[in-house]
């Protein structure tokens, strides 16, 4: 999907999808449990090297999307910092109440959702979409006439979107010789919608009739690329366990905040 912004090729390319997709699930279920702080901030940070390392893309596309996903997790956790409970108390006014307790909560939810969302990063960055339905086929055997489908809406995406720029540039010149009560209002939205909507349905008519005349169906099939699981997929399950276990190391003999429980009582 990003491969107009590939600056280089990793490993993590050529590990299959699958392999990462049941990772990244182990991954969010494991971090459920962990509340120790100084282990969920050390896991955020080597996540965050080994993206910047093995994703390969432009460091603009990849920052763009760290900050998208760091504002998201802090803003979801404003809703555990501003109604929290705790012993030491920091702010108090109407339902709004926070304390210390709630802030490092909130924040150890934030860094889940970092963690989670940067090794989510990593997958989209480095799987395209075309490899992903033939790995699913191959392996999960993904009925062909289904995972087809989903390519070809997917391909259909760009081609909707060029079709909007292009009504709307006509109807800007269509405009300019009309009366500007017929186009007001929910007018000008039906200007839009229903051409596009009637053009794409045609489009997707046709596409669905070449499918059909050319075999697209649920029985064996060969494919023209191959989705193998090879040492590499051993190698990022390594990478990934490594990480967890040098940020566990780490949280015990080089503590940041000395928070060994976000849950219970007194923190530190």
């Amino acid at each position: 999907m990003f491969e107009r912004w590939k600056k280089r090729h990793t490993f993590v390319d050529d590990v299959n999808i699958i392999t990462k997709l049941i990772l990244g699930i182990a991954l969010f279920f494991f971090i459920i449990f962990i509340h120790n702080f100084d282990f969920m901030i050390y896991i955020v940070l080597l996540m965050f090297i080994f993206l910047l390392l093995f994703n390969g893309t432009e460091f603009k596309i990849t920052g763009i999307f760290i900050l998208v996903t760091t504002l998201f997790a802090l803003l979801s956790s404003l809703f555990m910092i501003l109604y929290g409970d705790g012993e030491h108390m920091l702010v108090k006014f109407g339902i709004v109440q926070i304390s210390e307790e709630s802030i490092v909560r909130g924040l150890h939810l934030s860094l889940r959702t970092i963690t989670v969302s940067m090794f989510g990063i990593l997958i989209a960055l480095t799987s395209q979409i075309v490899m992903i339905f033939y790995s699913l086929m191959q392996h999960l055997k993904i009925k062909p006439k289904i995972a087809y489908a989903f390519m070809a809406a997917i391909r259909m995406v760009p081609l909707i979107i060029s079709s909007l720029i292009q009504l709307r540039r006509s109807l800007k010149m269509r405009y300019q010789m009309i009366d500007v009560s017929n186009y007001k209002g929910l007018k000008r939205l039906n200007h839009l919608v229903i051409p596009l909507l009637s053009q794409n349905i045609r489009r997707a008519h046709q596409l669905s009739v070449a499918m059909e005349s050319k075999g697209f169906k649920d029985g064996p099939r060969t494919y023209y690329y191959e989705t193998p699981f090879s040492y590499k997929d051993v190698v990022f399950i390594v990478c990934v366990l490594m990480i967890i276990g040098l940020s566990f190391i780490l949280s015990g003999y080089l503590p940041l905040t000395g928070i060994h429980d976000v849950r219970f009582g007194k923190l530190g």
